[in-house]
């Protein structure tokens, strides 16, 4: 017979209740720090993206408040961000450097625990810390470059089109007539097709180019009233690159340019080409390399093209040889028509600069047969690769040559925020000045 003591040994009914009551404690702490682990982690990503938010908010006011202004700036906004009061959140650390143009800061927060009390843990210290560093009072030289190929004397609206299409004109270009030329309109006699278009008041793509442009000084007057940091340039592409106006603070100067006919600027005048590998060399050498915007010796650089993309020269609507580059013969210079090859723009990227494009899109019109014949071919139909040394994937070879100007004009953009393609007059007059916004209120974190 066994011993009581014998069978309490060797009974092993309470085992189980035994072992739960010994491991109770590590299971639950072990819970408790996964939860309230997963817990402060989010509050803290929520609170560095707070934190990230407010000082990118001031950022492009260093220069132009006082210190202590920007300070309060970053608390309200901070506070605004994330109920500063229920939260608990400790904003502090804040230094202003204006010379090197940043802004750094520390958050903190004390995030009470729940099931980690059962190991006497009560709270969780959360801290962040961020820097930015802000564009928005350095140097800065923007340099303005209009595609003045005889395509941007397109209407710029489809009614426009129609509106030259069914006049003496009989094109929707105000570029493409015949020598000695004359037309009509209102008991009036006119010697060019820009000279008619004006007089019925259809608005070219290039005066829309314009009035984006002007747009651009006015953003400049805002960001810039004492004229002191921001330059601007003017320059045109076609066969070449040419200055028209050398970067200046003098806005009131750029305004006079823009409204003149001879400057270049207008749809007055156009080149009967666009030669895009010969210009983005030619405008590299006119802009130079950018600085670091600290001083006015060392601006940052920004480029804004507006252009349809496309790599063409006139005698292919001529049907003769124009005895500039392209050969004479019809089939081949159809062929050449493409759009650019984004490589040519890495001699502007090569500067440090920053190269915004602005697409000024070329609109589809399969009624007029030098479109059907050019960029409504096909990219393989193209002399893209053969003639203008570009690159494609096969699966764009059945893809017509104006849908494929997009891919081109992003990838010759420094990023995909600098790039922005425009369909209509308004589109285009707004596209401008948003690329200069963006790169203007642009700020990088560094921490």
């Amino acid at each position: 017979m066994k011993s009581p003591l014998r069978t309490f040994l060797v009974d092993r009914g309470g085992n189980i209740a035994i072992t739960f009551a010994l491991l109770l404690v590590p299971v639950v702490t072990a819970v408790g720090l996964s939860l309230d682990y997963v817990r402060a982690y989010n509050i803290r990503t929520k609170m560095q993206a707070d934190l990230d938010t407010a000082l990118l908010a001031v950022a492009k006011d260093i220069g132009t408040l006082s210190n202590a202004a920007i300070e309060q700036k970053i608390q309200n906004w901070f506070a605004a961000q994330t109920n500063l009061g229920d939260a608990g959140y400790e904003l502090g650390g804040i230094n202003i450097n204006g010379t090197s143009q940043e802004i750094t800061a520390t958050a903190r927060v004390t995030v009470p625990t729940t099931l980690l009390k059962v190991a006497d843990i009560n709270t969780v210290d959360v801290s962040v810390s961020s820097t930015v560093t802000g564009h928005g009072s350095s140097y800065l030289n923007v340099y303005i470059v209009l595609d003045k190929s005889a395509s941007m004397l397109l209407a710029a609206t489809a009614a426009g089109q129609t509106q030259l299409l069914n006049s003496q004109a009989g094109c929707a270009f105000a570029c493409h007539a015949s020598e000695g030329a004359t037309f009509k309109y209102n008991n009036k006699t006119y010697n060019t097709v820009y000279g008619l278009a004006k007089a019925m008041g259809v608005q070219l793509r290039t005066d829309v180019a314009k009035n984006a442009v002007a747009e651009v000084l006015d953003m400049i007057d805002t960001y810039d009233s004492a004229h002191q940091r921001i330059q601007v340039g003017f320059y045109t592409i076609g066969k070449t690159a040419t200055e028209v106006l050398s970067p200046t603070t003098s806005t009131t100067n750029a305004r006079k340019l823009l409204s003149d006919d001879k400057s270049g600027m207008t749809s007055a005048t156009s080149e009967d080409a666009t030669y895009f590998d010969y210009s983005m060399t030619a405008l590299k050498k006119l802009i130079g390399t950018a600085g670091d915007g600290k001083t006015a010796g060392t601006p940052l650089k920004l480029v804004l093209m507006l252009t349809d993309g496309v790599q063409s020269e006139r005698n292919w609507v001529l049907q003769s040889n124009s005895g500039i580059r392209f050969p004479s013969s019809t089939s081949t210079l159809q062929k050449d028509v493409t759009p650019l090859n984004p490589a040519w723009c890495k001699d502007i990227k090569d500067l440090k600069a920053s190269f915004g494009v602005l697409y000024t899109e070329y609109l589809p019109m399969t009624w007029d047969w030098g479109y059907n014949a050019t960029v409504g071919q096909t990219m393989s139909s193209s002399n893209y690769k053969s003639v203008w040394g570009g690159t494609f994937s096969t699966t764009y070879n059945n893809t017509t040559r104006l849908k494929y100007i997009p891919t081109a004009l992003e990838a010759c953009a420094s990023s995909k925020s600098l790039y922005l393609q425009a369909n209509s007059s308004a589109e285009i007059e707004a596209g401008l000045s948003s690329l200069f916004q963006q790169y203007v209120a642009k700020v990088r974190l560094t921490n």
